[in-house]
C-alpha cells in the first residue's frame, strides 16, 4: 500500500520549496519495484527505509545513499526498490535554485547524488534531524530548518523572478510559443535560455515538452479531468509525435503506458496534482 501526504512551507520558506512530502509504502520484504521517475522540480529525498537504487548506466545499478539532490529529469530515470519504504523529502523551486546551491542546475540533471555533494556537513546534520523525528510535522520543522540554514550559507537570498513567472507559465500552459512565452516575461529567447539551463539544467523548450507530457499522463492516470477544449490543445500532432513524445519521458509507447503498472511513477503524478493546490 503507497501512501504520500504533502505540505505546504512555512510563508518565508515558500519562495524556495514548492512542498514538502512524506512517502510511505507498507510492501511486503520480497517485493521489488521497478519503475521511471521523472521529476520537474529538483528535490532532497531523504531514504528512511527501504533498499533504494537507481541505474546509473544500462543494467548498473547503485545506492547512492540515504540522503539525495535528485535533479530534474529531461528523461526519465529508472529506479529500483525492495520491500517497504519511507521517503520523506521536499521540491526545490527552480526560481530558487541559485538561491539555495552554489553550481548551476545543470550539473544534476538525470542524477541522484549524495546531498553532502553541494550541502556538506548541513546535510548530515539534516539526515540527524530527521531520523530523530517522530510525526510528520517534527520532519517538515528540520528540513525548514534546513533551508533556512542554506540560505544563510550560500548569501543570496533571493529567487529569479522572470523563472517565477516561467514557472507557473509551464505548468498552467505547457501547449504555449515560446516566442509568446518570452513576451510574458520580458526576456528574449536565448535569455530565458540561460536562465532556465541555470535554474532548472534543461532548456524551456524541453521544460514546456516534460510539462505537456505530464499533464497528458495525469489526464490518463485519471488525477485531472480536463475539459474538451484543454485536452485537444494537449494532444500532439499526429500518432507518431505522441509516441515519440512518450517514449521519451516514460520509455513506452501510450498505450503500454495506458495499460502498465507504474506505482512510482503514478505516486509523483498524484503529488504533482496535489502539489498544484499548495503553490
Amino acid at each position: 500500500m503507497l501512501a504520500s501526504r504533502n505540505y505546504a512551507p512555512s510563508p518565508e520558506l515558500n519562495p524556495y520549496v514548492r512542498r514538502y512530502y512524506v512517502f510511505d509504502a507498507a510492501l511486503p520484504e520480497d517485493t521489488v519495484i521497478e519503475d521511471r521517475l521523472l521529476a520537474e522540480n529538483a528535490f532532497i529525498r531523504v531514504v528512511m527505509k527501504g533498499d533504494w537504487q537507481v541505474e546509473s548506466e544500462p543494467d548498473h545499478w547503485i545506492n547512492p545513499g540515504k540522503i539525495l539532490l535528485f535533479g530534474s529529469n529531461s528523461a526519465p530515470l529508472k529506479v529500483r526498490v525492495k520491500g517497504p519504504f519511507r521517503v520523506v523529502g521536499f521540491a526545490i523551486r527552480p526560481s530558487a535554485w541559485r538561491a539555495l546551491f552554489k553550481d548551476s542546475a545543470t550539473l544534476y540533471v538525470n542524477r541522484m547524488v549524495p546531498l553532502q555533494e553541494s550541502w556538506g556537513s548541513l546535510a548530515d546534520d539534516l539526515l540527524k534531524d530527521i531520523e530523530k523525528a517522530k510525526t510528520d510535522q517534527a520532519v517538515v520543522a528540520a528540513m525548514e530548518r534546513a533551508v533556512s540554514a542554506q540560505l544563510a550559507i550560500v548569501k543570496r537570498n533571493k529567487v529569479d523572478d522572470k523563472i517565477a513567472h516561467f514557472e507557473q507559465i509551464a505548468r498552467n500552459d505547457s501547449t504555449i510559443k515560446m516566442e509568446e512565452v518570452s513576451r510574458h516575461i520580458g526576456l528574449s529567447v536565448r535569455q530565458l535560455e540561460r536562465r532556465c539551463l541555470s535554474s532548472y539544467g534543461i532548456s524551456p523548450k524541453a521544460i514546456l515538452r516534460r510539462s505537456r507530457f505530464l499533464d497528458m499522463a495525469e489526464s490518463m492516470r485519471g488525477f485531472s479531468s480536463p475539459g474538451d477544449e484543454i485536452l485537444a490543445t494537449l494532444r500532439y500532432f499526429d500518432q507518431s509525435h505522441l509516441n515519440r513524445e512518450f517514449r521519451h519521458f516514460s520509455g513506452m509507447t501510450p498505450g503500454k503506458f495506458a495499460k502498465a503498472t507504474t506505482p512510482l511513477f503514478t505516486a509523483g503524478l498524484k503529488l504533482r496534482v496535489e502539489g498544484k493546490g499548495i503553490d
